[in-house]
């Protein structure tokens, strides 16, 4: 992992009040507002759950619309948030009855707060609808909180844990493709709760099979293509909390994602 930048070292504080990491810079971390030309796509209302995102219907799609999660109450702040606890997925399958927002995106930074209610709770965030960066209590390593799945580990654990609102801002930028080659993998930078965990880090392939994402069933998950994809959440029959998401477009020529 890179070192922090200076304003991190110096931005990071301690909750007194809750005993958890949260960051100085109001950009990053629980609580974080969307700049100027963002989008937001996840505020607790229904109506923005119903505007913004669809279900992927993938080969083990076996929910139906409307949108079958639930705007449920923020156990911490009072207010509204969406619950990723839905019948179809229990037993833990994936790419049952997964969210996906209606539009898809190249490059961009991304922030999205989770909460998870219950020991073991699992759930994950795709990027275009390809790559996850996990959610899941009581995991670390390759397979753990903020790790980019099966690739890379986040290297500190800043988790806030079960019950308390957690963030990830990441900016992501896309494969890149020559005559119908990719010749530069997808690359992210991710900060979790404030703690940058990831610094350029390549992702090389999408993992989990068909039922996971867009190439998830191409040449293994090795068959990337170059297409756009949307943010996906997860449901694994937990209940996963979401809010406060917004997502801004960019254009990063060069590779390279660090902020």
């Amino acid at each position: 992992m890179n070192s922090q930048p200076p304003r991190l070292l110096a931005g990071l504080l301690i909750s007194l009040a809750s005993g958890s990491l949260v960051a100085a810079d109001a950009s990053l971390g629980v609580g974080a507002k969307p700049p100027v030309g963002a989008e937001v796509i996840l505020d607790g209302t229904r109506q923005t759950l119903d505007d913004k995102w669809t279900y992927w219907a993938g080969p083990r799609f076996a929910s139906s619309l409307p949108i079958k999660w639930q705007v449920v109450d923020d156990p911490v702040d009072g207010g509204k948030a969406v619950s990723t606890l839905e019948p179809a997925a229990a037993g833990g399958k994936y790419g049952a009855a997964d969210i996906v927002t209606k539009k898809a995106y190249r490059d961009f930074r991304l922030h999205i707060e989770f909460l998870i209610m219950r020991a073991g709770g699992n759930s994950g965030v795709y990027l275009q609808n390809r790559y996850e960066i996990q959610v899941l209590d009581g995991d670390k390593g390759t397979h753990g909180m903020a790790a980019v799945i099966n690739e890379a580990a986040a290297p500190v654990d800043v988790y806030n844990g079960l019950g308390k609102w957690n963030a990830y801002d990441i900016v992501f930028r896309a494969a890149r493709f020559k005559d119908g080659q990719r010749v530069e993998k997808a690359m992210l930078t991710l900060y979790f709760n404030g703690t940058k965990v990831h610094t350029n880090q390549p992702i090389s392939q999408v993992w989990g099979g068909p039922n996971s994402g867009i190439d998830g069933g191409n040449d293994g998950g090795k068959g990337v293509t170059d297409t756009p994809g949307g943010l996906k959440l997860q449901a694994e029959g937990h209940d996963v909390r979401y809010r406060n998401a917004w997502i801004k477009e960019l254009d990063r020529k060069e590779a390279n994602t660090d902020f």
